[in-house]
């Protein structure tokens, strides 16, 4: 991709309220790249050179803790920014992005951030809301944590990604992407086993489908009801 189209971007969240030639401005400051499977976007604490959107393809954003566990933070989909290390006042990025299928980012320097941030007021207070939202996220994750029980907090994390990813197959919503059981732990604070215990009982009681790095919510209803601790009744 030598020369890139404002139309790659124009229809995506970030950019809403440019104008073409704004969009041409942004586009012509960017590099395509493709990321192949299971390769890092950027890695945790490196120096936060770019900033990215995600043109195609799925990312799993891990952060790592001190004592180096590892920590399913969020799915970034495509249209989506990642590492804007920039808004958050930071010259590090805070997580790794990993790529769960081949996945196409647009790139551009860091240093381009503030500019496009001041010149385009719309592609700042996007980028903001972006932020802010995944703040409100991480924040509502604390609360499940510290309140919700683990089924409750896996089925609201199967919900998330079916909204954030959900395909329409006879079976029911499939999870666009390779997802593992130990995925669903990472995010959900919980272990493997347990995982695999909840998945096999739903399984059971036709809530969902699972197999090799497959998962399809078949009865959305009746996990949103498990996910809000409300009883079905009979």
């Amino acid at each position: 991709m030598s020369r890139l189209d404002r139309s790659l971007i124009a229809h995506m969240a970030p950019f809403e309220g440019l104008n073409p030639t704004e969009l041409d401005r942004m586009i012509g400051q960017a590099r395509a790249l493709r990321i192949t499977k299971d390769h890092a976007v950027f890695d945790q604490e490196q120096d936060a050179h770019s900033f990215f959107l995600l043109l195609d393809g799925y990312v799993r954003v891990i952060k790592t803790t001190p004592d180096g566990e590892e920590v399913t933070v969020r799915y970034i989909s495509p249209g989506e920014l990642m590492g804007i290390a920039s808004a958050l006042g930071r010259t590090t990025y805070p997580a790794s992005a990993i790529a769960v299928v081949d996945c196409v980012v647009l790139a551009w320097p860091s240093g381009m951030w503030s500019e496009f941030a001041s010149a385009f007021p719309n592609f700042g207070a996007n980028t903001y809301r972006t932020v802010g939202n995944r703040l409100q996220d991480a924040h509502a994750r604390v609360v499940e944590m510290s309140t919700e029980q683990v089924d409750q907090r896996v089925a609201h994390a199967l919900l998330k990604l079916v909204r954030q990813s959900g395909k329409r197959t006879d079976e029911g919503l499939l999870i666009d992407f390779p997802l593992s059981r130990q995925d669903i732990a990472e995010m959900t604070g919980t272990t493997l086993h347990t995982v695999s215990r909840l998945l096999t009982a739903w399984e059971e009681q036709g809530l969902v489908k699972s197999g090799r790095q497959k998962v399809t919510v078949v009865e959305p209803h009746r996990l949103l009801m498990l996910a809000e601790g409300w009883t079905e009744k009979t």
